[in-house]
């Protein structure tokens, strides 16, 4: 790709862009930090609500839903799980693509979940609908991949969508479960005041990785303003056409 830019015009340039990029690696590290802190912070407010009463509400609950909105295929194989992302933090904050969630499915049932106690319904969904013949998509949590943050099933046009306090889907929903409502009365009175901190510090951290993002954003742009006019972009495309057509190439050879 070396060749693709103008390197006699980037030479007398080279330490505008190095500087440029001084401190940016730093913003990723910083971002990452925080980010890791606050996943902590709200895993420690989760097993401070999720006893062993509250598991076994919330898989009550997905049970009854399973069987009222989710029949079994008769002789179906199995579904299929695809994991894909609908949201992420970035350099414009805390993004949700629920449009792209509503574009598959007509009815939504909104899960209100402030502490993080959508996995345990989501989970039982995931299984129920799998066994039952159909094709889910699993939307992990950017802030812990190994929870679910979102579950759709496209075939009945069917998804389950959490929210916290600070989001709201642009439609009026199906169905609309309070998550937070289903912990147990007791622990939420003794932990209120050490969940309200949880809270505010996760999202006090959450703001600084996303202002470390932005400014590694801006950074990225200014370099970009430096190099992209020296930058022959035909042959760029032309470049990756040739890498492709050998892949094809390649391919075929070993079909």
């Amino acid at each position: 790709m070396g060749d693709c830019y103008n390197k006699e015009a980037l030479w007398p340039l080279r330490q505008n862009i190095m500087d440029c990029m001084s401190g940016y690696k730093g913003c990723y590290q910083r971002a990452y930090r925080c980010l890791g802190a606050a996943a902590e912070i709200m895993e420690d407010q989760r097993s401070a609500l999720l006893t062993d009463s509250l598991s076994q509400k919330l898989a009550k609950r997905a049970h009854g839903i399973l069987a009222r909105e989710i029949p079994r295929h008769k002789d179906e194989l199995p579904g299929q799980v695809k994991q894909r992302f609908l949201g992420a933090v970035s350099h414009k904050g805390v993004l949700c693509l629920y449009d792209t969630a509503l574009a598959q499915c007509g009815r939504i049932y909104a899960l209100s979940d402030s502490y993080g106690l959508a996995h345990e319904l989501l989970i039982h969904l995931l299984a129920g609908a799998v066994a039952n013949g159909y094709d889910v998509v699993a939307c992990p949590d950017p802030m812990s991949p190994d929870r679910l943050s979102h579950l759709l099933i496209p075939q009945l046009r069917l998804g389950f969508l959490s929210l916290t306090g600070t989001q709201s889907l642009p439609a009026k929903p199906y169905r609309r479960i309070r998550l937070d409502t289903a912990a147990d009365s007791e622990v939420l009175r003794r932990s209120r005041s050490r969940l309200r901190f949880a809270k505010k510090v996760s999202a006090a951290l959450e703001d600084e990785a996303v202002d470390s993002l932005a400014q590694a954003k801006a950074m990225h742009d200014s370099l970009e303003a430096i190099y992209n006019p020296q930058v022959d972009f035909r042959l760029v495309e032309q470049t990756a056409r040739n890498i492709w057509d050998e892949i094809l190439t390649f391919e075929q050879g070993n079909a």
